[in-house]
């Protein structure tokens, strides 16, 4: 597929999950006010048990056959990968490039046996030939070299980096290991987004959850995976953005909720930094997603959740915080509806367009669902916003926008470009003042006529001569006059 088509389709399938997911919030927010069955517990549990889904890839999907039926010759798959990248030296190491002989019965054409029969017999035979054959079989190494040899060089690089990635690839039980301990996080997150849509209108939802990109900046400079995730100035003012932002759309939710607490925010808050959680310890574990198939990770996580968390149901019964019921028909279909579209499908799309777009365009798809959200509220609720409301949104898109671009190039930090500009302007003023201030000091020149400098030192001498005269005239005034007196004390 061209790279043109390529980027359109993404585009489309990003859109499309988009609102997939605004309607999903929107349906989930009727099953819990409208329909009557406000049971976040439930919902959430319900979904995310729909995850395991994904595991009937195990019976119709065949790699992942081949790799439950292969998985302990992975060690055998890395040996192999070595080999490849250094076949002259595995191939110096290696002292058995051929098997044991093994000895098979000698094939003979008919022809060759008619003709054998027709000859005749007092001939004397020279030769004779066994009628066994001696077989040996190269090795998987050089096996496998003989093959890349064959291909291209385009081909032979291609097909050394599939290699890489089969062999880097987790197995069946890794992957089941990350998935039982990020199951948890995953339900958390997941489950304050549900509470917060039963109590709060799915437009702040969705505005306060978009907040989870930047909790994920936060933790990840704190905990950081890669080189890329540094802390810098401009992600520093971004969040503080955000944080302001968040403000007023609480404000705003407090005035529709009468001057209640804004608990839809905080659980959306709640559930954002549950999920930032996830993700940047998800990526610790797993740093690249060629690692780690994510379509039988989401499977497990369902699994898991579903073998685990069914305690939670008698749990929030006893405490009165949810008591257990089970659903209607139109409930349940709502909500197999919402979870196989909304959950299942949408997750398997949204990683299909991050891989056909980028990373970016994936992530900042998901800032769409805060306008379209609120056109949704806007048409079919009559709901109207305040001023406030719509101040306190666009600063948090904004600041999404602007780690996400701050995120993908990964030098560049305008804000500390700023403030080393004007720093560097304020020290160039200050030089520039104390060479005015210094001016009238150093204002003669360091190169001179050997004549002037003659005159001047002529001047000098000039002046210290007429000082010594002037010293002595008024030394010789000083003794006449001191003569003088003593001649008129004697004559009295």
């Amino acid at each position: 597929m061209a790279h043109g088509r390529r980027l359109a389709l993404g585009i489309f399938v990003l859109l499309l999950v988009d609102i997939i997911w605004v309607a999903s919030s929107e349906l989930t927010e009727y099953i819990f006010n409208e329909s009557g069955f406000d049971k976040p517990f439930f919902s959430t549990y319900f979904k995310t048990s729909m995850f395991a889904l994904y595991l009937l890839g195990f019976i119709f999907w065949s790699p992942w056959r081949h790799q439950c039926t292969h998985n302990h010759h992975h060690q055998d798959d890395m040996y192999q990968v070595a080999d490849i990248e250094e076949d002259e030296e595995s191939a110096m190491m290696d002292d058995r490039r051929l098997s044991e002989p093994r000895y098979e019965p000698l094939k003979i054409n008919e022809q060759e046996k008619s003709s054998d029969g027709d000859s005749d017999d007092s001939s004397v035979k020279s030769v004779r030939f066994s009628k066994l054959t001696e077989v040996r079989q190269l090795s998987e190494t050089e096996a496998i070299d003989a093959m890349m040899s064959r291909l291209s060089f385009s081909a032979s690089v291609r097909a050394e980096q599939l290699a890489l990635q089969a062999a880097n690839k987790l197995s069946i039980k890794e992957v089941m290991k990350i998935s039982s301990i990020f199951c948890l996080l995953w339900f958390l997150g997941n489950y304050g987004y549900q509470i917060a849509l039963s109590d709060t209108e799915a437009g702040i939802v969705n505005i306060v959850s978009s907040t989870s990109g930047l909790f994920t900046l936060i933790l990840a400079a704190i905990f950081p995976s890669s080189l890329t995730d540094k802390f810098t100035i401009s992600k520093l003012a971004s969040v503080l953005l955000m944080v302001a932002g968040v403000v007023l759309v609480s404000l705003e939710d407090k005035k529709l909720a009468g001057g209640k607490l804004p608990l839809g925010v905080v659980w959306s808050l709640v559930g954002a930094v549950v999920y930032a959680c996830y993700m940047v310890f998800l990526r610790r574990k797993v740093p690249t997603e060629d690692r780690m198939d994510f379509t039988m990770f989401f499977g497990f996580v369902g699994l898991f959740n579903t073998i685990i968390l069914w305690p939670g149901f008698p749990l929030l019964d006893v405490l009165g915080w949810e008591t257990f019921q089970l659903p209607n028909k139109e409930q349940l279909l709502y909500m197999s509806v919402n979870g196989l579209i909304g959950t299942v499908l949408s997750e398997l799309l949204w990683l299909w367009g991050c891989f056909l777009t980028s990373s970016l365009m994936a992530t900042l798809s998901l800032s769409l669902t805060i306008p379209l959200t609120m056109m949704v509220d806007i048409l079919l609720k009559n709901i109207k916003y305040s001023y406030v409301f719509y101040v306190g949104a666009v600063p948090m898109m904004l600041s999404f926008v602007i780690v996400t671009l701050l995120t993908h190039y990964e030098e560049w930090d305008p804000l500390m470009d700023c403030m080393k500009y004007l720093h560097r302007k304020c020290c160039r003023r200050s030089v520039a003042y104390s060479l005015v201030d210094t001016d009238g000091v150093e204002s003669e020149s360091l190169i001179v006529d050997k004549q002037d400098v003659d005159e001047e030192d002529e001047e000098e001498e000039g002046g210290d001569a007429d000082e010594v005269d002037t010293t002595c005239i008024t030394n010789s005034m000083t003794v006449s006059e001191a003569l003088a007196s003593n001649s008129l004390v004697t004559n009295h």
